[in-house]
């Protein structure tokens, strides 16, 4: 079962790191593990729907793009005026190999991510590569 790999910290940490699995099907654990996440924050409906898109995006990026293993990272920020989640997907880079993507389904994602998000962007390190968004969000 995919969910019993997913790994995150305990809840009332302001950050939480969630292992991937290399399948298609761990999109959907991940969301559910974020949505947890996410409840916990006291986050509006509208500000975790938009987090768990941008999560959903980057994931299944890593998933079909990327070779493993990969992690996600949520953290929450809580400024004086604003709230704010990073959303972080490492990968170890690109995969060689061309995949069998149809370009009509897919190459959306990393469009969504930028509208919906404060900033934005990639960073190539060493062993690897992170895509990362801010969103600025509202409690309930």
């Amino acid at each position: 079962m995919i969910t019993a790999q997913l790994r995150a910290a305990p809840q009332g940490e302001v950050e939480h790191l969630f292992s991937l699995p290399h399948a298609p099907e761990a999109a959907g654990g991940i969301r559910r593990r974020v949505r947890g996440v996410l409840a916990g924050w006291n986050l509006t409906a509208d500000a975790a729907a938009d987090v768990l898109l941008v999560v959903s995006e980057l994931v299944t990026n890593a998933i079909v793009h990327a070779l493993p293993p990969a992690t996600l990272r949520v953290s929450r920020d809580r400024g004086e005026t604003c709230a704010a989640v990073r959303v972080e997907v490492t990968d170890t880079g690109p995969a060689t190999s061309a995949s069998a993507v149809d370009p009509d389904e897919h190459g959306r994602g990393l469009e969504i991510v930028s509208t919906l998000s404060e900033r934005c962007g990639v960073r190539v390190q060493p062993g690897g590569t992170c895509r990362w968004a801010e969103l600025r969000v509202t409690e309930a």
